[in-house]
């Protein structure tokens, strides 16, 4: 099971990938990686259909972590979806349907915070009931969702754990935008647009904060800052690092290519 979830698994990370290279519009992308999504849980149901499980130990950990990751990715798309499509004009509405969008993500944490406490501690002692299929307890706070699943791909909570990684990541992308949000605009007198590639633009970032060049400052809050200063969208840019690192030959090209052309610049100037 590992190597065909992990195929398929790469696969999707890879077109995801690629989608976000080629399109600008982030609607249009969104739109198109939610199709991908769909199309790649319903490969992954068939290969379960067909194939099965080896062992109880297998089928937990499928549906208690391998599914739940994909699953994750489809509710962190479509609730982007839904806040970029309906969001408001104005910095005071934007800042207040935003802040009520979080308050849903709070919302559901406390009504479902014993799960959070097992999922996250990553307790096993009722796994047998949660993720097993054709097991669940009515007693074990469900979500009506359970009920209109095929239960031949779900578990009673499978779509709860995809839940909680969803909104986590829901969290910091509402986060990002009220932060935007709140930042005033720099004069377009002084914009600047990044003209290299997101992949030279990623090597550099992670190098800079490889040597500590913004203190203890995050990766995201770099790539973020980057991402408003110089009007460009990363993307998955952990997932562009990856890449990099997999380079067999020159892993570090666009921050050689600097190296060089500053001391060819160095060069031309003593010649003068």
């Amino acid at each position: 099971m590992d190597i065909a979830y992990n195929k398929i698994s790469q696969k999707l990370e890879r077109e995801i990938r690629e989608l976000e290279i080629e399109y600008d519009c982030s609607i249009q992308r969104i739109e198109d990686v939610i199709q991908l999504i769909i199309q790649t849980l319903s490969d992954l149901k068939k290969f379960v259909l067909k194939q099965g499980f080896k062992n109880a130990d297998e089928e937990i950990y499928f549906f208690k972590h391998q599914k739940p990751v994909i699953v994750a990715k489809l509710i962190y798309y479509n609730a982007v979806y839904k806040i970029e499509t309906k969001k408001p004009n104005g910095a005071k509405a934007i800042k207040k349907y935003l802040n009520e969008e979080l308050r849903k993500l709070k919302r559901y944490f406390d009504n479902n915070l014993e799960f959070y406490k097992y999922y996250r501690t990553n307790n096993t002692f009722i796994d047998d009931k949660l993720f097993i299929r054709g097991k669940y307890d009515i007693k074990l706070s469900l979500d009506t969702i359970y009920f209109e699943t095929d239960h031949r791909f779900s578990t009673s909570h499978d779509y709860k754990a995809a839940k909680i990684i969803a909104n986590d990541q829901i969290q910091i992308y509402i986060e990002d935008q009220l932060n935007n949000n709140n930042q005033k605009k720099p004069s377009n007198n002084f914009a600047l647009n990044w003209a290299e590639s997101k992949t030279a633009l990623t090597e550099l970032i992670y190098a800079l904060h490889s040597q500590g060049a913004f203190g203890n400052a995050d990766i995201i809050a770099i790539a973020k800052t980057f991402e408003s200063t110089f009007n460009i969208s990363l993307g998955d840019f952990y997932h562009t690092f990856m890449e990099l690192k997999a380079r067999k030959i020159n892993p570090t090209k666009f921050l050689d290519s600097l190296r060089d052309a500053l001391i060819r610049k160095m060069d031309e100037e003593d010649e003068m």
